[in-house]
């Protein structure tokens, strides 16, 4: 039976998405963990990144908004991995946090070329994210 992050990737990847990770917050040990990915190679499940408190975590974490950026130098500022990211084809990102009880669990990192999340394609990801939410905050919650 597929997962909550299974069948999101597949949803989102109908609409474009061409690499989908979600990550799982651990503030107590200050780190991302990666708990799904559509690139294993490139984005394991066993990576983690240090929770860096920056503009993105503002914007993000503490204030619980989507991120945007639609060109390289958007996001490269925030994401160490851009030159990766880059080389794969990608110039543009959304980061969705996925919130429950006031408190951020993860994120759904979705990349695609640039300028792909329009307006309408945002809302169309934000209300997969919704759609999903109960499902995502049950397999976030198992770690």
């Amino acid at each position: 039976m597929p997962s909550a992050y299974d069948i999101l990737h597949t949803a989102c990847a109908a609409q474009g998405t061409r690499l989908f990770t979600i990550t799982v917050q651990d503030e107590a040990a200050g780190l991302a963990r990666r708990a799904y990915t559509s690139h294993p190679v490139e984005y394991p499940v066993s990576g983690t990144k240090p929770l860096t408190r920056d503009g993105w975590y503002d914007h993000c974490i503490t204030g619980q908004q989507v991120f945007v950026a639609n060109t390289t130098p958007e996001f490269a500022k925030y994401f160490f991995d851009h030159a990766l990211i880059t080389s794969l084809g990608l110039g543009s990102c959304i980061n969705i946090p996925v919130v429950a009880n006031g408190q951020v669990l993860g994120t759904i990192n979705l990349l695609a070329e640039e300028h792909h999340f329009t307006p309408e394609k945002l809302a169309t990801y934000q209300g997969l994210a919704t759609t999903h939410h109960a499902a995502l905050v049950a397999e976030m919650a198992k770690g």
